[in-house]
């Protein structure tokens, strides 16, 4: 990250990488546009862009890159998306080079999100890849005068069996992958798979763990300024006077940029602009008139606001038995932060002739872009935004409003880079959370301890407010003239937002599922990890446990008994069986065992989790002794890759369940530091933690970064409830609420 990530470096194809697309500068504009929706039957994001070179090229001196829209936000997928197109091309995992999202160079895939990005991006590399070789080898065949069937691939080489051979570059020196895909392609059998199925160590960690130049936060240009944003102390809060002249005055101050309640500094080294902000700070006034919810009653304000309902399910076949015995039950859930552990950031540069670079961890560089270029007012080809990670992610964090803030300064300082850094205290109040939800359960169980009846409601906010529109970005609905805040919509299903996972896996006679959007958000939220999945199998996945209880079953017997998919099955079977859970609940005081299952929003992948709790009577604190997984993700590119994903779904959501609530009063949110919004320590890591992937070779990609959240939610409150004897149904789980139900 230092000079040779330049506009004009990339541009120009140094160290030997072409520019994807092979477009003249005339077809960029067209290019640059929002890809549209084409018709036809090509597999994953083939079908938005279609063009071999759009996902692979072969330079002549034998150079193999392979592109994706999709960014590497720490869930390896640089790495897992590379494993693909090795296997499909017969090269090495080392022989080619992988581009991440980047509107100058990358297909338009939209955001990195929904656990989409194998089976979207991946579907689409393996896809090209093989139609690629395929070319290579009838190139091969024609020039040998063999048939192909003939050839082999050996690192980049066709050869034949005399010995005749070709490289990749001299192959592809005399043709054109400009050509678009089949839906069909030459796929490899996997029992031949040299890379894929492997645990081909991610390519993202070693700068990690090193101390290198791995984040965005680490990016250093030539020349760069640092700059700080002044914000407001609260939402609505309007700027009503400033006298700049004492920040203007520090040492190393270049300018002070106001427009209208949008305030920054710059200056020419990061701590002269952190004391700048705090003299801005200081030297503002501002009239605040927020008028947040009572925190204390959240539920109850959530269910008071108008509400437009959506059955999601309705099919009541039957009318419920008159004998059956009828369980109701009230889950709810706070506003949660991401919590990235380092603060948004974004570099910007405008160069003399008028182009704008910016440098973001955005999960969607073309729907951030959209947004910059209406904030701005100019044209589309003017403005490239380039993915590079940030510290910590898990939805739509505040990257975005980063972008936006280094956009308008970088105009306002033509010429020079300008690396904006958000404060921590910035982060925590400003971000957009997940939003706070409400959830309503109702069955009915018949005689013989099956569900009868099934009714479900879901309150929630939408669970997305990320870019395009201009007014999705913080910065522009400070300026002087606001670009107004687009009007929250519902997340249609089949993935949903706020109902995301309400409607049950499970075989049910008679079920009811509504969905109660609320529009209005007094509270900024957006995107979080899983959106609405992991309160809604938190909500169900209790409910189940409750029933079992009721029915006088055993948890995972009662959710087989209502389980007709027969991958679910399996992997409840594998879970269950890896854990042990037919030996029975553990035998030491104050501990016990809770299960939950889940498929990623009915179409993803599959995931069940066990786990041992442990809760210390005295003081309501909760262990984790040990925690078992299994997942069903279909073809498993790189099994490593996979178990990452689910332990870290299984800290986070524990971090969720047991520590997370965004604090505020009725003017300002108060949790804006580590003391006031705890999460996850080291101390409470689980002490082991088993992921058993059950693999399905052949199969296609089921995305499983976001399966883990909803199982380990529950099965900690199930195993909470086991251990104490009482069941806790307001999120989170703390130790004060521990300890007062162990009180009972």
């Amino acid at each position: 990250m230092s000079a040779a990530l330049s506009r004009r470096f990339v541009l120009q194809g140094a160290g030997g990488l072409v520019v994807s697309f092979a477009l003249a500068p005339a077809a960029f504009a067209q290019q640059a546009a929002e890809t549209p929706q084409l018709g036809g039957t090509l597999p994953g994001s083939l079908e938005d862009a279609p063009y071999l070179d759009s996902w692979i090229q072969v330079a002549p001196d034998g150079t193999v890159t392979v592109f994706t829209g999709k960014a590497e936000l720490g869930q390896g997928i640089a790495t897992a998306l590379r494993q693909v197109a090795a296997e499909e091309l017969g090269l090495a995992f080392e022989g080619l080079a992988i581009v991440t999202a980047d509107t100058g160079r990358t297909a338009n895939e939209g955001y990195t999100a929904g656990s989409h990005s194998m089976q979207d991006s991946g579907t689409a590399i393996r896809h090209a890849a093989a139609q690629v070789r395929a070319i290579l080898l009838a190139e091969a065949a024609r020039q040998m005068g063999l048939p192909a069937g003939q050839l082999r691939i050996d690192r980049g080489v066709v050869l034949a069996p005399d010995g005749n051979r070709r490289s990749f570059g001299a192959l592809a020196a005399g043709l054109s992958l400009h050509v678009e895909a089949r839906p069909d392609s030459p796929l490899t059998d996997p029992a031949a798979f040299r890379v894929m199925g492997q645990p081909v160590p991610r390519i993202d960690i070693p700068a990690k763990v090193t101390g290198g130049e791995a984040y965005v936060q680490d990016m250093r240009l030539p020349g760069m300024l640092h700059a700080r944003i002044v914000r407001p102390p609260s939402y609505g809060a309007r700027l009503t006077a400033l006298d700049s002249s004492a920040a203007e005055a520090l040492p190393g101050v270049v300018k002070v940029i106001r427009d209208g309640d949008f305030l920054a500094v710059a200056a020419e080294q990061e701590f002269q602009a952190i004391k700048a902000m705090r003299l801005l700070a200081a030297a503002v006034q501002w009239q605040e008139d927020a008028a947040l919810p009572d925190q204390a009653r959240l539920p109850e304000a959530l269910l008071a606001l108008p509400a437009q309902d959506f059955a999601i399910l309705d099919r009541h076949d039957a009318a419920p038995p008159a004998g059956g015995r009828t369980i109701e039950a009230r889950y709810t859930k706070p506003y949660l932060m991401h919590g990235s552990i380092g603060p948004s950031c974004a570099v910007a540069q405008q160069d003399k002739d008028g182009l704008l670079t910016v440098w973001t961890h955005t999960q969607g560089v073309y729907p951030d872009r959209k947004a910059i270029v209406e904030m701005l007012g100019r044209p589309v080809e003017t403005v490239r935004c380039i993915h590079v990670q940030g510290s910590g992610c898990y939805g739509h964090n505040a990257a975005d409003d980063a972008a936006a803030d280094a956009a308008l300064l970088a105009v306002a300082l033509p010429g020079r880079p300008v690396r904006v850094q958000w404060m921590r205290e910035q982060e925590h109040a400003w971000e957009p959370y997940g939003p706070a939800m409400v959830t309503q359960a109702r069955a009915t169980l018949d005689d013989t301890g099956r569900i009868a009846d099934w009714d479900y409601g879901v309150w929630s906010n939408t669970h997305s407010m990320r870019p395009g529109p201009a007014g999705s970005l913080l910065a522009a609905r400070h300026l002087a003239k606001p670009f107004p805040l687009p009007a929250p919509k519902p997340l249609p299903q089949p993935e949903g937002g706020g109902d995301r996972n309400a409607i049950p896996l499970y075989t049910l006679a008679s079920a009811r599922v509504v969905h109660h959007f609320l529009p209005d958000m007094p509270l900024r939220i957006s995107a979080l990890r899983s959106l609405g999945a992991q309160m809604n199998v938190f909500s169900i996945e209790s409910f189940m446990d409750e029933l079992a209880l009721a029915a006088g079953a055993d948890p995972v017997e009662f959710r087989l008994k209502h389980l007709d998919d027969p991958r679910a099955r399996d992997v409840v079977t594998a879970a269950a069986e890896a854990f042990g859970w037919s030996q029975g609940r553990p035998a030491a005081p104050g501990h016990g065992r809770g299960f939950a299952f889940a498929r990623y929003k009915n179409l993803a992948a599959y995931c069940a989790v066990a786990l041992e709790v442990a809760v210390e009577r005295e003081t309501g604190t909760v262990r984790v002794p040990r925690a078992v997984a299994a997942v069903d993700t279909g073809q498993v590119v790189n099994p490593d890759g996979v178990r990452n994903q689910i332990e870290g779904a299984l800290l986070q959501s524990m971090s969720w369940t047991l520590y997370e609530s965004v604090g505020f009063d009725r003017g300002r949110i108060t949790s804006v530091d580590w003391s006031t919004y705890p999460i996850l320590r080291f101390d409470a890591v689980p002490d082991s933690v088993e992921v058993h992937i059950v693999d399905r070779p052949g199969a296609p990609f089921l995305g499983c970064g976001e399966t883990g959240q909803g199982p380990a939610s529950a099965a900690l409150g199930n195993g909470i409830a086991d251990a104490i004897g009482h069941r806790l149904r307001d999120l989170p789980l703390t130790a004060a609420k521990v300890k007062a139900a162990i009180g009972v």
